[in-house]
């Protein structure tokens, strides 16, 4: 019988050949992907956002268990592909222009991921024309923005607006985060949506797009 508790339980851990042995034996088993995907691997990182909001995991475990998860979708992802089980949504991700962090963005990533949504990750540094560039070519729901610097906020604005020039700002939802980032910022540059953390961002982006 597959253990797809056991999935979840060894993503918390961050145990990834437990996780990829109890996912290839699911699928052996004719278990759906899907039912793999939401009741172990999603199901698991949903535990970790959650410890992490309440300050019970930090960086290093959530950063292990994503690794645990990712073991699990390398094995689920052409079955997921094959019976067209659609990502929650679509979501783009930088840094903006200017800033070279990345560790804030990669949890987020994570975090997004294991929530079910497809995320493109364009890095770091990234000007506004390569975020026009991307809501142009992949139609996201959600864009995110991330800035660790005072001085690389204003890349977020300017962001902003890029996208109302190319009209495309109308199209997505924009979340920004970072550790010098408000609420009144985000209020301020016309944004949709702010994230405190990692963990957030997943529930501000669920809110943000009525899920």
């Amino acid at each position: 019988m597959a253990d797809l508790q056991g999935i979840a339980e060894n993503v918390i851990k961050g145990n990834a050949p437990e996780v990829e042995r109890l996912v290839r034996e699911a699928i052996d088993e004719g278990v759906s992907a899907a039912d793999i995907l939401n009741e172990g691997l999603v199901a698991g990182m949903n535990v970790v956002g959650d410890k992490f909001k309440k300050n019970e995991f930090y960086v290093p475990e959530v950063l292990i268990a994503a690794r645990a998860m990712k073991a699990g979708m390398a094995l689920l992802r052409p079955l997921l592909a094959e019976t067209e089980v659609k990502p929650v949504a679509k979501f783009v991700i930088g840094t903006v222009k200017g800033d070279l962090h990345d560790i804030g963005k990669n949890l987020v990533v994570m975090m997004m991921e294991g929530a079910g949504f497809q995320v493109i990750d364009l890095g770091i540094d990234v000007p506004p024309e390569k975020f026009v560039e991307s809501i142009k070519a992949e139609s996201p729901e959600l864009v995110g923005m991330s800035a660790l610097l005072t001085t690389t906020m204003i890349s977020m604005k300017e962001t902003i607006e890029a996208l109302n020039r190319a009209g495309v700002r109308d199209k997505v939802k924009v979340m920004i985060g970072g550790a010098p980032v408000t609420q009144d910022y985000a209020e301020e540059i016309g944004a949709d949506g702010y994230a405190p953390d990692a963990a957030s961002a997943v529930d501000k982006a669920k809110e943000l797009l009525g899920l």
